[in-house]
């Protein structure tokens, strides 16, 4: 982590939130207390910062200089709206939008939007607190598509996809429990796909909201793909069945 990603001290990171810096994550010393704290707890709160409760080990590591209790990790690119990304969807395509509930793996992360942004996919949504922070790691991972593609963070995944819903959007979830293949669908229609995270897949909650389960035909032992991967092929399929059209 370069020393130009990241802000320390109250003061500093209160500075930086009230001006509007992106901040990808605020790390904060373990049972800190004081009203400086609190005040900061609460700007945070009300900025919908993700805060993370570290030991001051962790801090120290992280710089040296006198930080207070506080550190926070600027975010590598600038993030978007959900209505920027539909705003950005040129007229004569179908919008495709790729939903992560809880890709935690900054590889995976990378990977994904790599591949979302070959397939031609509009934009990238994200839990604001269970995803992979969007630093310099993930950002070589995806060869710089993540420095192309729109990125949405989202306090709430399911009322997100409700909301997309009621945009006319399918909800497509990418899971391997399904008997539904992927060729079975039809995914020329404004479609979200939603990819789960890497140990528990997608949840149960958001499953429920999902208008279609689909799965990869798998045909060896191994029970399923890696996230990045299996996004891959999703985005390809929706690739393929959508070329007849263009």
């Amino acid at each position: 982590m370069g020393r130009e990603n990241i802000v320390f001290g109250i003061r500093p990171v209160v500075e930086a939130i009230e001006s509007g810096k992106q901040i990808e994550k605020i790390f904060m010393r373990r049972g800190a207390e004081g009203q400086l704290m609190t005040d900061l707890r609460d700007l945070c709160f009300r900025h919908r910062l993700h805060v993370q409760e570290v030991p001051v080990e962790k801090l120290n590591r992280l710089t040296r200089g006198s930080h207070q209790g506080v550190v926070a990790l600027m975010a590598e690119i600038e993030y978007v709206q959900i209505s920027d990304i539909l705003e950005r969807v040129p007229d004569d395509e179908t919008p495709l939008v790729v939903l992560f509930d809880g890709v935690t793996d900054i590889r995976n992360f990378g990977g994904i939007a790599r591949s979302a942004e070959c397939a031609g996919a509009h934009g990238i949504i994200t839990s604001l607190k269970s995803s992979a922070p969007v630093n310099a790691e993930a950002m070589k991972a995806s060869a710089g598509a993540l420095a192309r593609i729109p990125v949405c963070r989202v306090g709430s995944v399911r009322n997100t996809i409700k909301s997309l819903q009621a945009e006319g959007f399918q909800i497509v979830a990418a899971t391997e429990h399904s008997r539904k293949l992927m060729y079975d669908a039809d995914l020329r229609r404004p479609t979200v796909i939603v990819m789960g995270s890497e140990e528990r897949g997608i949840s149960k909650e958001v499953l429920k909201l999902c208008d279609e389960q689909l799965a990869i035909p798998m045909i060896g032992a191994i029970e399923s793909l890696n996230v990045s991967a299996a996004a891959a092929i999703m985005l390809f399929e929706v690739v393929r069945q959508r070329i007849g059209d263009m």
